[in-house]
């Protein structure tokens, strides 16, 4: 069986309302599946709730059931805005360009298990979901890049204090105190520096790939093909070449030893990735979970108004 086919077989589970509603109805449906709801991603890797009605008023309950441990969403590098209780924005990424795959945060020491998206505008056109099995996307790859990638990843952020390119420190960290960002940086296993403008360098080194926890399962699990230059195209990577060096970009990345990645490897991560994803799309209302090591996401391009709010559990 080809990737391509392979994907084709697989999609994401989805549960109709069948004349329920609300989060009663949701809590409802899952009961009827009589299987717990980590066994049911495990399975499935994500569920899509469609025709139950959620609204903001009742998303919070939906949050509670399904990620029963919301997270904030601290070290994150996607621009978001927090809209309610560990709840934010899905990315407000300009909307006419392509969020490529991705495990949410797999640049970090600790990551979430869940995501849940939530439809509250649904796009004039485009702006679906793409959700990829991470175990292919690793599959898809040529055996040079997986030999290349072995020995993991460096990755090099630069958070500026309130004013300049990218996040500040105190946006990524939602603090305003340096201890607190150190003693989180030491959790981490991350290095760091601050600069004399205020601005914070900090160096991670994380592997590229894991094993699903429950599954044992080896999947693709970086983020290399965003945090390089290579990944925004080639016009915008030579823009950003003529504002400053690549090592001084919000976002940089390399092999584990310092050495670079070479473009080419980046670009064949992100397009298979891109091309063996799965588009789920949206209407006001519905509701996606999904295994965030099992799968990873991304985002089309899309016209009109779009609003996807997501929240995050362990």
């Amino acid at each position: 069986m080809t990737q391509t086919e392979h994907t084709k077989v697989w999609s994401p589970l989805e549960i109709p309302a069948v004349g329920r509603s609300g989060p009663q109805g949701i809590v409802a449906c899952l009961g009827d599946l009589g299987t717990e709801l980590g066994d049911l991603l495990t399975e499935h890797k994500a569920l899509v709730f469609r025709g139950f009605g959620i609204t903001p008023e009742t998303l919070d309950p939906v949050f509670d059931h399904l990620l029963p441990n919301r997270l904030a969403y601290v070290h994150g590098n996607s621009p978001r805005t927090k809209v309610g209780s560990n709840v934010y924005t899905s990315t407000e990424y300009p909307k006419e360009f392509t969020i490529s795959m991705h495990n949410e945060m797999s640049y970090a020491h600790a990551w979430p298990a869940r995501l849940a998206f939530y439809c509250q505008v649904q796009p004039g056109g485009g702006g679906a979901t793409p959700v990829l099995d991470a175990a292919l996307w690793l599959d898809s790859l040529d055996p040079e890049v997986r030999e290349a990638f072995a020995g993991g990843v460096r990755y090099v952020q630069n958070l500026h204090d309130g004013y300049g390119f990218g996040k500040s420190w105190q946006d990524t960290f939602e603090t305003t105190d340096r201890a607190q960002v150190e003693a989180f940086l030491t959790d981490a296993g991350a290095t760091w520096e601050w600069k004399r403008d205020g601005s914070v360098r900090i160096r991670s080194v994380r592997p590229s790939t894991i094993r699903h926890p429950v599954t044992g399962v080896e999947v693709w699990f970086n983020q290399a093909d965003q945090w390089h230059a290579a990944g925004l195209g080639d016009d915008t990577a030579a823009a950003l070449a003529q504002i400053m060096p690549e090592e001084d970009l919000p976002q940089h990345v390399t092999f584990a030893d310092g050495s670079p990645i070479p473009a080419e490897y980046i670009l064949q991560v992100r397009d298979r990735g891109l091309d063996n994803a799965v588009d789920v799309d949206w209407r006001a209302g519905d509701l996606m979970v999904i295994d965030n090591v099992a799968l990873a996401h991304g985002r089309r391009p899309f016209t009109g108004d779009r609003r996807v709010l997501v929240a995050m559990s362990d």
